[in-house]
């Protein structure tokens, strides 16, 4: 599995009703208006953003990171606007397995776009990248984002418990997974 192919370009994919994009500046406004949302950030490792300069800062990060060819992250576009993101936090190439991690606009909540992005991601990260394992996590209380994984097709593994400091807190985090065994057998 070469990351390295990403330098180039992050590739556009396309569900039902979603495109999943590179960022760019463009999405500047867009992109604030849910990431300085305290509802938004109650449930992630950030601080909701504060200004607009804090956003820029974020959205430059993700634009090194792809010339760099270490940031797998896609915009989640709906009816032609930015609503949140999904990417692979990490990818270990040697075991050949990667986390992923997303975060949605509120206005967008239970309308199962999260799960749309979750599963094409899934799919890339199987047929694309050869992957052979598929985890992400959340916080315990986080139920949205557990019934996202698990309609994501990934099974419930367990609690790691007090494994991230985020916020001031020590926090139990459930970890769930898919496998390309379960992926085909699905």
């Amino acid at each position: 599995m070469n990351n390295n192919i990403f330098k180039q370009t992050i590739p556009v994919l396309k569900t039902a009703r979603l495109t999943l994009r590179p960022i760019s500046l463009t999405d500047l406004k867009a992109m604030f208006s849910y990431a300085s949302s305290e509802n938004v950030a109650r449930y992630v490792t950030w601080e909701p953003h504060k200004s607009l300069d804090a956003t820029k800062e974020f959205i430059e990060l993700i634009l090194n990171g792809y010339k760099q060819g270490n940031h797998l992250l896609w915009g989640i576009q709906y009816e032609q606007k930015l609503i949140g993101t999904i990417d692979f936090v990490s990818i270990n190439s040697t075991h050949k397995f990667a986390e992923i991690g997303y975060v949605l606009s509120e206005a967008y909540w239970n309308n199962g776009i999260t799960t749309e992005a979750a599963k094409k991601l899934i799919d890339f990260g199987f047929n694309e990248l050869g992957l052979v394992r598929i985890q992400a996590r959340c916080f315990e209380e986080n139920i949205g984002s557990q019934k996202v994984m698990e309609k994501s097709g990934m099974l419930f593994e367990g609690i790691l418990r007090k494994s991230m400091f985020v916020k001031g807190n020590h926090q139990n985090v459930k970890m769930y997974a898919i496998t390309d065994d379960d992926y085909a057998n699905s």
